[in-house]
């Protein structure tokens, strides 16, 4: 739909009962997020919080909860826009089939950005940082967070709207050393547009002017989160998805502002200025701690009349950065796969924190001459996986052969990782890339965005068969001595604390000499966990515990292992060490007394009864 505004958005979705209004004051400390949890973990409504405690603004949640919502409120437009992604990634399809794409050219020729200042909704007034609703979703995060930014910046080498970027970075609005209403805090990770124009900004030794937009058109938070293919810009891509023009100016002291926003902040970053930001609640599942990012100086803060702030709630997943990533793959399809030769499929899986763990499928083309008996085609893919923007953040990539399941799909973990698993030689698929660069997100590694990865790649027909329950008789020594199985062939091994690598290494190893080969038989891949019970509990809690707590390089310990000629495999079972670190980040846990304050909106003749 062509909305004008959220306020637009909220109306149709409330009217087709997609929305629900909470009446009873909330509030924005953890309240908030521990409602949109509850409603979002049973696929409820969008919600608009009418009262919150200390701001005079409502706010919404949950508009990208369900795929299905997504759907509607972009029924006019999706279509189309999904042929225009797919014409940038490949132009041919235009000449083989033109007709299919007259709508389509006509959307992105009306989705040029339009410069218009006149009667522009956000002037109608200005507010402070602190009136803005202070939205905390966890316990130790450091302050309220903007968890729904269009963070704006241009390229001061190549100035205008074209050449700009749109991204979503958090942005944190108060705690820690940040000046009441004159200072926050803007947190972005490696391989983010705006870092580019910082980069260059700073080199110049000028200050990097930064807008942030909050609300407007559905489709503008949603163009700042799109992996676009190069070239297509964040507002074309907003005004086409809209099916209304990304309307934009300039105010006077030269920032750009989003003429159909709800707020706008605007602010410069100095080179070489940081403060400390965070700690806060992020999509791996755990809490992102405190670390020197840019300092905003904050100049403005505009909004329109009866403004609506608009956020989410980060954390471990699902939340509705998940439904966000299911929109996106639906825009966008096979975009990636077509930017790498034989690549048929990636998946950077969900349930793992997204960043840690990718599943691929590749094609093996180099010797149709001869059965392929190992990975060829599918190792020089793995990098190019490993080399492609955020991609590249990944510590885990496994990838098999298409030829070998063309009905392999990416998305099923279970059956994924069996195939995977009834192939893998140990010995000779395993390839580490070390002292290299993961997620800031991810506390595992040995410093900020540092830490290792690990490719498994595997070819052929199947080579093990597979354990669905424990050996009789087995009897593991000490001190991994309960054990239970989380998938064919994978068990989980409760381990004490962790103390220190050098004494867990020891340990572990001894432990892989005294285990009996077999009795492992149809058990290729071990977890040690803090908590086997809860590791095997479910498909989702294997692969965040084990891809989550675990840096390859470190954590990769194997039965009867070797190292040869710089390569290292192992005979037996591959062990991955996912016990939680003394380094690592604590992990996110909900707070008891908020949880049950809130139970009382789903009682008889709440906003929410019936829904929670």
């Amino acid at each position: 739909m062509g909305y004008s505004s959220l306020a637009a958005c909220v109306a149709d979705l409330e009217q087709n009962g997609h929305l629900v209004r909470i009446k009873e004051e909330v509030d924005p400390y953890l309240e908030m997020a521990a409602i949109h949890m509850r409603v979002y973990d049973v696929k409820g409504p969008a919600l608009f919080f009418e009262r919150i405690k200390g701001s005079k603004y409502p706010a919404v949640s949950n508009l990208f909860g369900t795929l299905d919502r997504s759907r509607f409120m972009f029924r006019d437009s999706l279509d189309h826009v999904k042929k225009l992604v797919d014409v940038k990634m490949n132009p041919m399809s235009v000449l083989k089939k033109p007709l299919s794409y007259v709508g389509s050219s006509m959307t992105a020729l009306g989705a040029l950005p339009w410069k218009k200042r006149t009667n522009a909704p956000i002037l109608y007034g200005q507010t402070t940082i602190s009136e803005l609703p202070q939205v905390v979703n966890w316990p130790m995060d450091g302050g309220a967070f903007v968890t729904m930014p269009q963070v704006y910046s241009e390229d001061v080498t190549q100035p205008g709207i074209m050449h700009a970027n749109l991204g979503m970075y958090r942005i944190q609005l108060s705690g820690n050393d940040y000046i009441p209403d004159k200072e926050i805090g803007l947190h972005y990770q490696l391989h983010r547009g705006i870092g580019v124009h910082q980069t260059k900004a700073n080199a110049l030794g000028k200050p990097l002017k930064v807008s942030i937009f909050v609300g407007g058109p559905p489709s503008h938070p949603l163009s700042a989160v799109m992996p676009l293919p190069e070239g297509l810009s964040e507002m074309i891509f907003a005004g086409a998805l809209g099916n209304r023009r990304f309307r934009y100016f300039y105010d006077e002291e030269g920032f750009c502002i989003s003429a159909d926003a709800d707020f706008v902040i605007t602010g410069t970053v100095y080179p070489n200025e940081n403060k400390p930001e965070g700690p806060f609640g992020d999509h791996i599942g755990y809490y992102s701690l405190t670390h020197p990012f840019p300092l905003m100086k904050v100049h403005k803060v505009y909004h329109r009349k009866n403004p609506i702030w608009s956020f989410t709630v980060v954390g471990r997943p699902p939340q509705e950065d998940t439904s966000f990533g299911a929109l996106i793959h639906e825009i966008t399809g096979a975009a990636i796969p077509q930017e790498i030769n034989g690549l048929h499929a990636v998946h950077a899986v969900d349930a793992a924190g997204v960043h840690p763990l990718l599943f691929a499928i590749g094609s093996e083309r180099y010797t149709p001459y001869q059965k392929t008996e190992r990975p060829q085609e599918l190792l020089t893919i793995a990098n190019q996986i490993l080399g492609k923007n955020q991609l590249s953040l990944a510590k885990y990539l496994f990838i098999a052969s298409y030829a070998d399941d063309p009905a392999l799909d990416i998305h099923d973990v279970p059956g994924f990782l069996s195939h995977m698993l009834e192939r893998i030689d140990w010995t000779r698929d395993v390839h580490f890339q070390t002292n290299t660069t993961i997620d800031t997100l991810d506390y595992t590694g040995d410093g900020l965005n540092a830490g290792s990865k690990v490719v498994f790649a595997a070819v052929g027909t199947p080579q093990y068969q597979l354990v669905k329950e424990l050996p009789a008789g087995i009897n593991l020594p000490q001190p991994f001595v309960h054990a239970k199985i989380a998938l064919p062939g994978i068990m989980v091994v409760d381990g004490a604390g962790f103390t220190n690598y050098e004494q867990e290494a020891g340990i572990i190893e001894q432990w892989t000499k005294q285990i009996s080969n077999d009795q492992l038989r149809g058990i290729r891949l071990i977890i040690i966990a803090d908590d086997a019970g809860f590791t095997a509990d479910t498909d989702d809690n294997l692969v965040w515990v084990a891809f989550t707590r675990s840096n390859p390089a470190y954590d990769i310990y194997g039965v009867d292992s070797f190292t040869q000629f710089k390569h290292w495999g192992c005979l037996g079972p591959l062990i991955i060490d996912a016990r939680t670190k003394p380094h690592h980040a604590p992990a996110l846990i909900k707070d008891p007394a908020v949880e049950r304050r809130i139970d009382r909106l789903g009682e008889k003749g709440a906003s929410l009864h019936g829904i929670i």
